[in-house]
């Protein structure tokens, strides 16, 4: 019998808590009964009201999501907002959340170590090293497995990224081999990649301004904050697949919430 403790047990191996950023709130969101038999576990990036609705349908008593449901303290639990509306649902429906957001980030093998290998490169180092276990820590440098023209790179981001409208700085006639990568909103560590000697650096979320003071010298593409992590997905369902085979695994149908045009 898998409980949904197993599973949890199994993905906070990979991604352990402790890793996490201090402002961050990874862990057991909902957990009543994780001793309970999993009768499946649906994997997402955020966890909302049609995600809980979705596990119900699909008879999932367990969610694995990046972002945390409850990242900052309810004060009261009245369905006034999606997240109380979460909540209360997957409350009611037994539902348990489990959500490894930084923790995934700075993990080995964790969001940057995969949108590296979706694009066939080395992980040469972690761009932004924890203290205390230097091979953790946030975003990573890496080397493609052939230089490729600025163009070229930036439209195969785009396509393996699933970015419907990827935001560049120009670099026109730029060759890149050495790259910098972070999931989610890495605006903050543009410096970090341009002293690695990073020739493009990927990840979601980039300021205006940041594209003006930095865009001469490195080629940065805005792939997406949802477009950047959505691999977590991907790594949440080897993780389990893998200590627990021929398990009820589910991906949600969730959609990037920011539309374009």
């Amino acid at each position: 019998m898998t409980t949904r403790a197993d599973v949890i047990a199994a993905v906070a191996a990979y991604a352990p808590p402790q890793l996490q950023e201090s402002w961050d709130n990874s862990g057991v969101q909902l957990g009543l009964g994780l001793d309970a038999p999993c009768t499946g576990v649906l994997l997402c990036v955020d966890v909302t009201p049609d995600v809980v609705a979705e596990a119900r349908s699909l008879g999932c008593n367990l969610i694995v999501s990046h972002h945390p449901l409850i990242f900052k303290g309810l004060r009261s639990i009245t369905g006034a907002t999606p997240v109380e509306r979460a909540v209360a649902d997957a409350l009611r429906a037994d539902i348990a959340v489990y959500s490894a957001h930084t923790s995934l980030d700075s993990a080995p093998g964790g969001i940057s170590h995969e949108m590296a290998a979706m694009l066939g490169a080395r992980v040469t180092a972690v761009l932004a090293p924890q203290a205390a276990d230097p091979s953790a820590g946030l975003g990573v440098v890496a080397e493609l497995a052939a230089p490729m023209a600025a163009d070229d790179f930036a439209a195969l981001c785009a396509a393996t990224f699933g970015a419907p409208h990827l935001r560049r700085s120009a670099g026109a006639g730029r060759h890149v081999s050495r790259v910098a990568l972070c999931g989610g909103s890495g605006g903050e560590f543009i410096g970090r990649a341009e002293a690695a000697g990073a020739d493009a650096y990927v990840t979601g979320d980039i300021r205006y301004h940041d594209f003006v003071d930095h865009g001469r010298r490195l080629l940065l593409l805005d792939v997406g904050h949802f477009e950047s992590e959505s691999c977590a997905k991907s790594i949440f369902y080897r993780v389990i697949t893998e200590k627990i085979p021929n398990f009820a695994v589910h991906y949600s149908n969730q959609h990037n919430p920011v539309q374009y045009l």
